[in-house]
């Protein structure tokens, strides 16, 4: 293996020509590749042009400050761990040069003892500028992979977005396709069958529409999706001079399980619609919070109720037909039960679910 590969890099600058021969001659005894510059700005000048793992700086050279030139090898790109040399032993000299940066302090004396403090130094200095520059690699390659992370967040991002933007459009263009179709048929009960159909793609399609143009792609917030999938309800309440009063509570559930509470609620306003007045008009009301005594993660409530005819009409009879099955299949999906009554004036659909699929699984 090519000596450089191993052995540490040393500058030595000192204006004194005999200690640097000193210097390189001991330091190349014991394997330290050693280059010598007799003043401040020769050494800064090799320091910036080559890599050297340590650098020697004299304190006292004529014309130079070794401070100033202590400061400016710490400038450079990729600084060299320095030790500071000198004759004095005036401590503030030590204090001011590991202030300014100096990894090490040594000492000279006239008998050249100093060697050995000074080899030592340098092999602790050799060894810091190592774990400096492994931690300083580590660190890169953190970020780089950081960043790498946030541009592959970002891309999956716009092309979860845009899937669902896709999705959304898809499902808005059966919903016109089945609408095109009811109004070209002449079959009250087909068209009927087919607006209930497009009722029913509307109610996961306005969930898509949320997850688009939301940064939260987990939830959904019931109050503007119950309120917005009412819409064409709201109309046609109206036309049947019905009221239909929508009381949701500001909450969020996961997006599969809020197209299911969707699902039941237009099939059971549709329901109130087709049966609860059949003469006159009235009250449909629909609400949606937190279970009273319950922890704010347990349980909602969904009611759907009316004051119409009640038990005794095709309203309040439960498990037949497509509507009933599809509001079956829904409740169970969300792990709920419902309850349906229709006893006294009106019919009243109650269905307690938790807000979590974690709490299903928890003995709901």
């Amino acid at each position: 293996m090519p000596a450089s590969s191993t052995r540490p890099r040393f500058l030595y600058i000192d204006d004194d020509s005999g200690t640097c021969r000193l210097v390189a001659r001991e330091m190349e005894r014991h394997d330290i590749d050693t280059t010598v510059a007799y003043s401040g700005a020769d050494g800064l000048r090799l320091a910036a042009a080559q890599e050297f793992e340590v650098v020697g700086l004299d304190h006292f050279m004529p014309g130079e400050d070794g401070l100033d030139i202590l400061s400016a090898l710490t400038d450079l790109t990729d600084p060299p761990s320095v030790i500071y040399v000198t004759g004095s032993e005036d401590i503030n000299i030590a204090v001011a040069a590991l202030k300014a940066g100096a990894s090490d302090f040594v000492v000279k004396d006239v008998q050249g003892s100093f060697m050995a403090l000074l080899r030592k130094a340098i092999g602790s200095a050799v060894t810091q500028q190592q774990l400096r520059r492994a931690k300083e690699r580590a660190e890169a390659e953190i970020r780089a992979a950081n960043e790498r992370l946030e541009k592959l967040t970002a891309t999956q991002s716009i092309l979860l977005h845009e899937m669902n933007h896709r999705i959304g459009n898809s499902l808005q263009l059966i919903t016109s396709m089945i609408r095109l179709q009811a109004s070209a048929t002449q079959d009250a009960h087909a068209k009927d069958v087919l607006r209930q159909a497009a009722e029913r793609v509307i109610a996961v399609a306005q969930v898509h529409q949320r997850l688009y143009t939301s940064d939260d792609i987990r939830h959904v917030e019931m109050r503007a999706y119950i309120e917005k999938l009412l819409e064409d309800q709201q109309l046609a309440a109206r036309d049947r001079g019905c009221t239909l009063d929508i009381d949701i509570a500001d909450v969020k559930i996961g997006t599969d399980r809020a197209i299911s509470v969707g699902i039941i609620v237009t099939e059971l306003v549709t329901n109130a619609l087709k049966y609860a007045y059949p003469d006159a008009g009235g009250p449909i009301r629909v609400q949606l919070g937190s279970v009273q005594g319950d922890e704010e993660t347990d349980h909602l409530r969904l009611v759907v109720e009316d004051e119409g005819i009640g038990q005794g009409s095709p309203h309040g009879k439960t498990g037949t037909g497509v509507g009933s099955r599809i509001v079956d299949a829904m409740a169970r999906s969300l792990g709920a039960q419902l309850e349906q009554d229709g006893s006294n004036k009106g019919f009243r659909s109650v269905l307690l679910f938790p807000r979590t699929p974690a709490a299903v699984n928890g003995g709901s």
